[in-house]
């Protein structure tokens, strides 16, 4: 009878152990899911000053979070949930480097968006080019372990460039095998290293290694001061600009609206793709906007083959939209004048 009683007490103990793993216990899977939708007027200000019309334009965010038992099986019940590998998330990436990679994402969003309002505005501004901002370190680079992630590289062997462009043609000029000097900022700090220059397996031409891009920064007199916290990604970019470029003119371009919507900006003002529209469209909706701009990019064949069945994000803003069977108005935008376009036929 005693040996009963303990062979149940102990069944209880596993089953509870076990609960508690599902629960807290992490997998390697992350689950997407609807995020928050925030008022811009709560993150920009311009010279100091803050957006004080009716309405709101809002940016949509998707939240991340790492997968247990539990939530795994929750997600495939719950509406606009979806779950992802490790790899899918970060594309290979450390945490540490994705986080740098999302960083600057937003980083360089910003900068595009302010430049976008400031033309819009006909306000002056200079493009300050910083150096290469490095996005990824190939495994038989000669600078791996010295270059991190996120770091700025401003000189090759003491010479400063004014591009990206311009810096990849010397050093492709050079020969494989041959030592060279790269001069980064890391966390802040100046700092050099020196290795031996790899035959980069695209062009078979000599190179360091890395993956990069232009770093740079927007200088104006107007001040625009955009604090997204621990906000990544570049797809706030078309908001954030309609947001700038509605306090940079002071005019009340919503009429009184609660208006969210994605996209990435780029320098000529196109609005780009993304990812996770529906759960951002969800968020939107939760949140009472009535009006949501979605990118309205074009579907190549070289696309439709790789991933039979993608529709545009227009498409699968609306299709969500259906689904939640909400009022709120999707609105297709291929440029940020479209969105302007749209704006200015409310009055």
């Amino acid at each position: 009878m005693k040996n009963n009683k303990l062979v149940k007490r102990l069944l209880l103990v596993f089953l509870a152990l076990v609960m508690i793993a599902c629960v807290i216990v992490p997998l390697p899977y992350y689950i997407e899911e609807p995020g928050e939708t925030i008022n811009l007027k709560e993150l920009i200000t311009v010279n100091d000053k803050q957006d004080e019309h009716k309405g709101s334009f809002s940016l949509t965010s998707v939240g991340i979070r790492r997968a247990t038992v539990f939530t795994a099986l929750a997600a495939q019940i719950k509406p606009f949930r979806e779950i992802i590998s490790v790899d899918d998330l970060t594309g290979g990436a450390s945490d540490a480097e994705y986080m740098q990679i999302q960083k600057f994402n937003m980083e360089t969003s910003q900068n595009f968006a302010i430049e976008q309002a400031l033309k819009l505005a006909n306000k002056p501004y200079e493009m300050e080019y910083k150096g290469v901002y490095v996005l990824g370190i190939e495994k038989n680079s000669n600078f791996a372990n010295k270059i991190s992630v996120g770091d700025t590289v401003t000189k090759a062997d003491g010479k400063t460039f004014t591009s990206s462009e311009d810096f990849m043609k010397y050093v492709k000029s050079q020969k494989v095998g041959q030592e060279m000097t790269v001069t980064y900022i890391h966390e802040g700090k100046t700092k050099e290293a020196s290795g031996k220059l790899i035959k980069l397996p695209t062009d078979k031409k000599p190179g360091i290694g890395i993956t990069l891009t232009d770093h740079t920064e927007i200088n104006a007199q107007d001040k625009v001061k955009i604090d997204a916290g621990d906000i990544g990604g570049p797809s706030a970019g078309l908001m954030f600009t309609l947001e700038i470029y509605e306090q940079l003119i002071d005019k009340d371009l919503r009429h009184g609206e609660k208006i969210a919507g994605t996209g990435t900006i780029s320098p000529d003002g196109e609005v780009g793709r993304i990812g996770g529209i529906d759960k951002k469209v969800a968020s939107a909706a939760a949140s009472g906007n009535k009006i949501f701009f979605a990118p309205n990019d074009e579907i190549t064949k070289e696309m439709k083959e790789v991933q039979p069945g993608i529709q545009s994000n227009y498409a699968e803003a609306q299709a969500a939209a259906k689904k939640l069977k909400t009022d709120m108005k999707i609105v297709p935008v291929k440029n940020v004048q479209d969105a302007l376009a749209y704006l200015a036929k409310m009055q």
